[in-house]
Protein backbone atom coordinates (compact mmCIF):
# COMPACT_ATOMS: atom_id res chain seq x y z
CA UNK A 1 0.00 0.00 0.00
CA UNK A 2 1.77 3.40 -1.16
CA UNK A 3 0.87 7.06 0.40
CA UNK A 4 1.60 8.23 -2.94
CA UNK A 5 -1.68 6.55 -4.50
CA UNK A 6 -3.53 9.82 -3.12
CA UNK A 7 -2.61 13.30 -2.08
CA UNK A 8 -4.10 13.38 1.36
CA UNK A 9 -2.58 10.34 2.65
CA UNK A 10 0.53 11.45 0.57
CA UNK A 11 0.78 14.30 2.41
CA UNK A 12 0.33 12.97 6.04
CA UNK A 13 3.69 12.11 8.32
CA UNK A 14 4.61 8.62 8.47
CA UNK A 15 3.30 9.02 12.04
CA UNK A 16 -0.04 9.84 11.24
CA UNK A 17 -0.43 7.48 8.13
CA UNK A 18 0.48 4.90 10.74
CA UNK A 19 -2.30 5.90 12.54
CA UNK A 20 -4.97 4.52 9.49
CA UNK A 21 -3.36 2.30 7.69
CA UNK A 22 -4.00 -0.88 8.55
CA UNK A 23 -7.39 -0.12 8.31
CA UNK A 24 -7.66 1.27 4.80
CA UNK A 25 -9.24 -1.30 2.50
CA UNK A 26 -9.08 -0.79 -1.30
CA UNK A 27 -12.73 -0.85 -3.31
CA UNK A 28 -14.35 -0.18 -6.75
CA UNK A 29 -16.48 2.33 -6.88
CA UNK A 30 -18.73 2.00 -9.90
CA UNK A 31 -20.02 4.75 -12.43
CA UNK A 32 -22.66 7.08 -11.15
CA UNK A 33 -22.76 5.16 -7.53
CA UNK A 34 -23.92 7.58 -4.88
CA UNK A 35 -21.67 7.25 -1.63
CA UNK A 36 -23.70 10.07 0.34
CA UNK A 37 -26.73 11.40 0.28
CA UNK A 38 -27.66 14.87 1.95
CA UNK A 39 -28.23 14.64 5.44
CA UNK A 40 -27.16 10.89 5.64
CA UNK A 41 -24.49 9.66 8.22
CA UNK A 42 -21.19 9.18 6.76
CA UNK A 43 -19.94 6.29 8.23
CA UNK A 44 -17.13 5.51 5.49
CA UNK A 45 -14.20 7.93 3.95
CA UNK A 46 -12.85 7.66 0.97
CA UNK A 47 -9.10 8.57 -0.77
CA UNK A 48 -10.08 8.13 -4.25
CA UNK A 49 -6.94 6.82 -6.45
CA UNK A 50 -8.23 7.04 -10.10
CA UNK A 51 -11.65 7.67 -9.33
CA UNK A 52 -12.91 10.99 -9.76
CA UNK A 53 -16.22 12.17 -7.58
CA UNK A 54 -18.59 14.77 -7.26
CA UNK A 55 -19.68 16.92 -4.86
CA UNK A 56 -23.50 18.09 -5.87
CA UNK A 57 -26.42 19.94 -4.51
CA UNK A 58 -30.04 18.25 -5.48
CA UNK A 59 -32.47 21.14 -5.72
CA UNK A 60 -36.31 20.53 -4.85
CA UNK A 61 -37.38 20.34 -8.41
CA UNK A 62 -34.61 17.10 -9.04
CA UNK A 63 -31.96 19.18 -10.74
CA UNK A 64 -28.87 19.40 -9.62
CA UNK A 65 -25.35 20.99 -9.37
CA UNK A 66 -21.87 20.18 -9.08
CA UNK A 67 -19.93 22.38 -6.25
CA UNK A 68 -16.65 20.74 -6.16
CA UNK A 69 -14.95 17.52 -7.65
CA UNK A 70 -12.49 15.59 -5.77
CA UNK A 71 -10.08 12.99 -6.55
CA UNK A 72 -7.11 11.39 -6.37
CA UNK A 73 -5.73 15.15 -4.70
CA UNK A 74 -7.69 14.34 -1.86
CA UNK A 75 -10.78 12.65 0.33
CA UNK A 76 -14.56 12.83 0.59
CA UNK A 77 -15.71 12.49 4.18
CA UNK A 78 -12.88 13.65 6.33
CA UNK A 79 -15.19 16.02 7.99
CA UNK A 80 -16.27 13.15 9.92
CA UNK A 81 -12.93 13.73 11.51
CA UNK A 82 -13.91 17.54 12.50
CA UNK A 83 -17.55 16.56 14.28
CA UNK A 84 -19.44 16.77 11.57
CA UNK A 85 -21.46 13.23 10.98
CA UNK A 86 -24.23 13.82 8.15
CA UNK A 87 -23.19 14.96 4.58
CA UNK A 88 -24.33 18.27 3.55
CA UNK A 89 -24.39 17.80 -0.18
CA UNK A 90 -24.74 14.73 -2.06
CA UNK A 91 -21.40 12.19 -3.31
CA UNK A 92 -21.66 11.00 -6.65
CA UNK A 93 -19.26 8.33 -8.66
CA UNK A 94 -18.39 11.04 -12.13
CA UNK A 95 -15.29 9.14 -13.05
CA UNK A 96 -15.42 4.36 -11.69
CA UNK A 97 -12.09 3.71 -9.95
CA UNK A 98 -10.47 2.02 -7.07
CA UNK A 99 -10.19 4.15 -3.92
CA UNK A 100 -8.79 3.43 -0.58
CA UNK A 101 -11.98 3.06 2.08
CA UNK A 102 -11.74 3.81 5.71
CA UNK A 103 -14.25 3.34 8.75
CA UNK A 104 -15.51 6.78 9.90
CA UNK A 105 -14.90 6.11 13.26
CA UNK A 106 -11.00 5.37 12.60
CA UNK A 107 -10.54 8.64 11.06
CA UNK A 108 -12.62 10.40 13.91
CA UNK A 109 -10.29 8.78 16.80
CA UNK A 110 -7.05 9.69 15.07
CA UNK A 111 -8.19 13.11 14.43
CA UNK A 112 -9.45 13.67 17.94
CA UNK A 113 -5.93 12.42 19.62
CA UNK A 114 -3.99 13.88 17.16
CA UNK A 115 -3.70 17.90 16.04
CA UNK A 116 -1.33 17.01 13.32
CA UNK A 117 -3.74 14.69 11.79
CA UNK A 118 -7.07 16.79 12.73
CA UNK A 119 -4.95 19.72 10.88
CA UNK A 120 -4.47 17.84 7.58
CA UNK A 121 -8.00 17.11 7.58
CA UNK A 122 -8.98 20.90 7.97
CA UNK A 123 -6.55 21.73 5.11
CA UNK A 124 -8.28 19.47 2.74
CA UNK A 125 -11.93 20.99 4.07
CA UNK A 126 -10.87 24.45 3.00
CA UNK A 127 -9.47 23.01 -0.20
CA UNK A 128 -13.62 21.73 -0.85
CA UNK A 129 -14.59 25.49 0.07
CA UNK A 130 -12.07 26.77 -1.92
CA UNK A 131 -13.66 25.21 -5.00
CA UNK A 132 -17.76 25.86 -3.83
CA UNK A 133 -16.36 29.39 -4.06
CA UNK A 134 -14.26 29.66 -7.47
CA UNK A 135 -17.72 27.18 -8.72
CA UNK A 136 -20.07 29.90 -7.43
CA UNK A 137 -18.25 33.08 -9.32
CA UNK A 138 -17.26 31.04 -12.19
CA UNK A 139 -21.30 30.04 -12.62
CA UNK A 140 -22.45 33.75 -12.58
CA UNK A 141 -19.68 35.54 -14.81
CA UNK A 142 -18.29 32.78 -17.36
CA UNK A 143 -20.02 31.84 -20.59
CA UNK A 144 -20.80 28.03 -20.99
CA UNK A 145 -17.77 27.09 -23.47
CA UNK A 146 -15.24 28.01 -20.97
CA UNK A 147 -17.03 26.44 -17.78
CA UNK A 148 -17.39 22.81 -19.79
CA UNK A 149 -13.15 23.46 -20.84
CA UNK A 150 -12.60 23.88 -17.52
CA UNK A 151 -14.52 21.01 -16.39
CA UNK A 152 -13.04 18.67 -18.74
CA UNK A 153 -9.77 19.51 -17.95
CA UNK A 154 -10.33 19.09 -14.16
CA UNK A 155 -12.00 16.31 -14.56
CA UNK A 156 -9.17 15.00 -17.09
CA UNK A 157 -6.11 15.95 -14.52
CA UNK A 158 -8.11 13.42 -11.69
CA UNK A 159 -8.65 11.23 -14.10
CA UNK A 160 -5.49 10.50 -15.35
CA UNK A 161 -6.74 8.84 -18.91
CA UNK A 162 -7.72 10.88 -21.79
CA UNK A 163 -11.52 8.77 -22.35
CA UNK A 164 -13.58 9.71 -19.81
CA UNK A 165 -17.24 8.07 -19.89
CA UNK A 166 -19.38 11.16 -19.76
CA UNK A 167 -22.71 11.75 -21.07
CA UNK A 168 -24.21 15.32 -22.55
CA UNK A 169 -26.63 14.75 -19.91
CA UNK A 170 -24.64 14.54 -16.77
CA UNK A 171 -22.02 17.18 -18.02
CA UNK A 172 -25.50 19.74 -18.45
CA UNK A 173 -26.41 18.54 -14.65
CA UNK A 174 -22.89 19.20 -13.39
CA UNK A 175 -22.92 22.82 -15.22
CA UNK A 176 -26.27 23.59 -14.17
CA UNK A 177 -27.44 24.32 -17.90
CA UNK A 178 -29.38 22.82 -20.75
CA UNK A 179 -28.36 19.86 -22.78
CA UNK A 180 -28.87 21.65 -25.92
CA UNK A 181 -26.40 24.11 -24.68
CA UNK A 182 -23.60 21.49 -24.02
CA UNK A 183 -24.20 19.30 -27.19
CA UNK A 184 -23.52 22.52 -29.58
CA UNK A 185 -20.57 23.40 -27.44
CA UNK A 186 -19.35 19.68 -27.45
CA UNK A 187 -19.55 20.17 -30.97
CA UNK A 188 -17.57 23.37 -31.27
CA UNK A 189 -15.03 21.88 -29.13
CA UNK A 190 -14.81 18.57 -31.54
CA UNK A 191 -14.21 20.60 -34.61
CA UNK A 192 -11.78 22.47 -33.10
CA UNK A 193 -9.61 19.43 -32.57
CA UNK A 194 -9.93 19.60 -28.46
CA UNK A 195 -12.22 16.62 -27.72
CA UNK A 196 -13.71 13.61 -29.45
CA UNK A 197 -17.32 13.08 -28.60
CA UNK A 198 -19.57 9.70 -28.90
CA UNK A 199 -22.24 8.59 -26.94
CA UNK A 200 -21.35 8.34 -23.58
CA UNK A 201 -17.75 8.95 -24.24
CA UNK A 202 -15.56 12.07 -24.14
CA UNK A 203 -11.85 11.67 -25.06
CA UNK A 204 -9.48 14.77 -24.47
CA UNK A 205 -6.93 15.42 -27.69
CA UNK A 206 -5.70 18.10 -26.70
CA UNK A 207 -5.47 19.81 -23.28
CA UNK A 208 -3.29 22.41 -23.98
CA UNK A 209 -5.92 23.86 -26.34
CA UNK A 210 -8.13 23.25 -24.12
CA UNK A 211 -6.64 25.23 -21.47
CA UNK A 212 -6.50 28.01 -23.92
CA UNK A 213 -10.66 27.98 -24.06
CA UNK A 214 -11.21 27.46 -20.25
CA UNK A 215 -12.02 30.51 -18.31
CA UNK A 216 -9.19 31.81 -15.79
CA UNK A 217 -10.96 29.07 -12.95
CA UNK A 218 -8.83 26.43 -13.62
CA UNK A 219 -5.76 27.84 -12.98
CA UNK A 220 -6.62 30.13 -10.08
CA UNK A 221 -7.85 27.15 -8.84
CA UNK A 222 -4.88 25.29 -8.84
CA UNK A 223 -2.57 27.83 -8.00
CA UNK A 224 -4.27 28.56 -5.11
CA UNK A 225 -4.83 24.85 -4.09
CA UNK A 226 -0.71 24.76 -4.62
CA UNK A 227 -0.57 27.92 -1.71
CA UNK A 228 -2.88 26.39 0.42
CA UNK A 229 -0.84 23.17 0.45
CA UNK A 230 2.21 24.94 0.56
CA UNK A 231 3.47 23.30 -2.49
CA UNK A 232 5.69 25.04 -4.95
CA UNK A 233 4.25 25.85 -8.40
CA UNK A 234 6.63 23.93 -11.31
CA UNK A 235 9.44 25.97 -12.63
CA UNK A 236 10.02 26.79 -16.12
CA UNK A 237 12.98 24.46 -17.41
CA UNK A 238 15.84 26.51 -17.98
CA UNK A 239 16.43 28.60 -20.56
CA UNK A 240 12.58 29.11 -20.94
CA UNK A 241 11.93 32.44 -18.68
CA UNK A 242 10.96 35.29 -20.25
CA UNK A 243 13.58 37.90 -21.05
Amino acid sequence: MSQSQNGFLATLSQHDFALIKSDLKTVELPHQAVLYRTGQPMDRVYFPKTAVLSLVVRLASGEMVEIAMMGHDGLVGGCVGLGVTRSLNEVTVQIPGPSFVLDAAKIKAAAETYPSFRAALFRREQLVLLQAQQAAACNVNHPIEKRLARWLLRSHALAMRDSLPLTQEFLSQMLGVRRTSVTIIANTLQKAGLIKYRRGHIQILDAEGLAEVACECHETLKSNSQTMLGIAPAQPAAGTANA
